[in-house]
């Protein structure tokens, strides 16, 4: 049986007015990877904090090898092996890859930092993960996949013991997720304790071995990875759900936006398409197709070189994001913490954001009005929290992309682009934002959804359009389209076009 590396026993942590925790257990051993489940604000951010010496638990205690530990600060935990991959990753991007890898305890000879064997180190800790990269270059030139190599680099070169991975899958493309695997899988054999975050559900029988379930700061069950997956949604969310993509089309009206012919040097041409009214309509692609550029370029964010945008009948003019949202046009992008919200403001002033200059008489806004508004939509969308002060940033996942999209509810947008709506939150809360998709829909909005996910895109679209290297290559009925008929059009070689 495998050794018992790290265990937690009870913890607790209290914030201000919130219990994080409350009575956690977690074992991690050797060679096994234990995935940790559970919904936005189950606590698992928590937990990995405190296992990482950035919190100290209010009550409770952390074992390594069977004996209490004092985790005061990361420090502590790196000494005892205990290494951390966040989502959000700790590298500096103006440092080479072979700085970020020695950051803190550079080696050294003759007093100076020996850069020689600094990058000595470097390539065989590289080569260890599969990274093809040479160690002068800048991480900030790194595309994503290889950041979250170099972060598995880094854990390697503390002889990391107990590895935590906190969703490393969740801006990784399907190939990109492959190699990830391959190297967690590697690591589990050489005797390493990996804990496993992650919301996709369907990476948890490929690579997991033992599953803890957290919901509302309690880990409320412990089973095997092979469990379907119906049942751990019903354990993480404490209810069944019955239909995880309840799409419910709707009558198609008239078209309120047509795109066409529109092109941009270098990052899409000749785009063509509309979307009416009480329609999903699901773009598809690989990284790098040119979606999210596409979805930009709508709303007034990037210009265009040629073609046009109409909503309800209206012309767009390129590059002015005011006149796209006077004509009704709401964008939810990618980045939601980035260019979606305000992290240090209040969930009122973020929900009133798109609609402030309206609300703006004589140079005053009418801040009354604004927050009834905000009181509305946050009741509509049964965002959780303790009031419309609280800093979005507090929020989790779920509930900020929530607020995001109820500033274009806010603003009444007739036709709303999700950019990767559902990433990085959790089952439960995705539930929440298809019905909130469906409930647009129902009410004579349309929508196009930008996403990454297959089931997703095939689940709550009426029709799926498909990108390869900036061109728009096939459209799909949803109802009769597999994972396989996407991606076959998804790696379609377009004539005269370049990879970006």
């Amino acid at each position: 049986m495998s050794e018992e590396l790290l265990k937690a026993e009870g913890l607790r942590k209290v914030f201000p007015g919130v219990v994080a925790l409350d009575g956690v257990d977690l074992s991690l051993r050797t060679g096994e990877v234990h995935v940790l489940l559970g919904e936005n604000g189950a606590g698992k951010s928590t937990l990995i904090k405190i296992l990482s010496g950035a919190y100290r638990p209010d009550g409770g205690r952390v074992l390594v090898d069977g004996h209490p530990v004092d985790l005061r600060t990361a420090g502590d935990a790196q000494r005892l092996g205990i290494a951390t991959i966040y989502q959000e990753f700790n590298l500096v991007p103006q440092l080479t890859v072979a700085e970020n890898l020695a950051l803190g305890r550079p080696p050294r000879r003759f007093g100076l930092v020996d850069v020689r064997r600094m990058e000595q180190d470097a390539r065989r800790l590289l080569d260890r993960v599969g990274v093809n990269t040479h160690p002068r270059t800048l991480v900030g030139r790194l595309g994503i996949a290889r950041m979250q190599m170099v972060e598995i680099a880094k854990a390697l070169a503390l002889d990391a013991r107990v590895l935590i991975m906190d969703e490393p899958t969740a801006v990784l493309t399907t190939s990109e997720v492959a190699k990830l695997f391959a190297i967690v899988r590697q690591l589990r054999d050489e005797g390493v304790a990996i804990a496993f975050i992650t919301h996709h559900l369907e990476e948890i029988a490929e690579i997991g071995d033992r599953v803890t379930v957290l919901r509302d700061g309690r880990s409320v069950a412990e089973v095997p990875a092979n469990t379907r997956q119906d049942e751990l949604v019903g354990l993480m969310v404490g209810r069944p759900i019955d239909q995880q993509y309840p799409r419910r089309p709707s009558a198609r009206g008239e078209p309120l936006l047509q795109v066409s012919g529109l092109t941009r040097r270098g990052a899409f041409d000749d785009v063509s398409f509309e979307v009416r009214a009480g329609e999903v309509v699901g773009v598809a692609g690989l990284v790098g197709a040119g979606r999210t550029e596409v979805a930009r370029a709508v709303f007034g964010a990037d210009r265009y070189d040629s073609g046009e945008v109409l909503v309800r009948g209206e012309r767009l003019p390129s590059g002015d994001v005011h006149a796209a949202m006077e004509a009704g046009l709401g964008l939810v992008p990618e980045d939601r913490k980035g260019q979606g919200l305000v992290l240090g403001a209040g969930i009122g002033e973020n929900l009133g954001l798109v609609t402030m200059r309206d609300a703006t008489r004589a140079g005053f806004v009418d801040r009354a009005r604004l927050r009834t508004a905000a009181a509305r939509v946050a009741e509509q969308l049964g965002i959780r929290m303790t009031g419309l002060d609280q800093e979005v940033r507090t929020l989790s996942g779920g509930n900020q992309q929530k607020v995001v999209i109820g500033k274009w509810l806010v603003a009444d947008a007739h036709v709303l682009i999700l950019d990767e709506p559902t990433r990085g939150i959790d089952v439960g809360a995705k539930v929440e934002i298809y019905q909130l998709i469906n409930a647009l829909t129902e009410s004579g909005h349309a929508v196009l959804m930008i996403s990454s996910d297959l089931p997703e895109v095939l689940g709550m679209s009426d029709r799926i359009l498909v990108m390869a290297r900036g061109r728009l290559v096939g459209e799909l009925r949803a109802a009769e389209a597999t994972q396989d008929d996407v991606m076959a059009l998804a790696v379609t070689e377009v004539e005269g076009s370049r990879a970006r």
